[in-house]
C-alpha cells in the first residue's frame, strides 16, 4: 500500500511538471518569428521586426561610463 502511494505520487509530480514544461515551451516559442535577413511575411505589419543594431551601442556606451566613474569608498587609510 506504501509502494503504491509513492507511485501514484511520483506519477501525478511527473504529470505537474511535464505540464509546466509543455507551457512553458508554448510561451516561449513566439507565434510569428522573423529571421534577420528575411523579408516578413506577407500581411505582417512594419513594426514586427525591431531595431536591434542600437542596443549593442547602447549597453557598451553604458559599460564604458561606468567604468570611468570612481568606486566610493575605497579610501587608502
Amino acid at each position: 500500500m506504501r509502494m503504491l502511494f509513492g507511485v501514484v505520487g511520483l506519477l501525478i509530480a511527473l504529470a505537474v511538471v511535464g505540464l509546466l514544461a509543455k507551457k512553458q515551451v508554448t510561451v516561449a516559442v513566439p507565434s510569428a518569428a522573423v529571421v534577420p535577413g528575411t523579408p516578413p511575411a506577407a500581411g505582417a505589419s512594419a513594426q514586427v521586426q525591431p531595431q536591434l543594431t542600437p542596443v549593442p551601442d547602447q549597453i557598451k556606451a553604458a559599460v564604458d561610463a561606468a567604468m570611468q566613474q570612481k568606486r566610493p569608498g575605497l579610501d587608502d587609510n
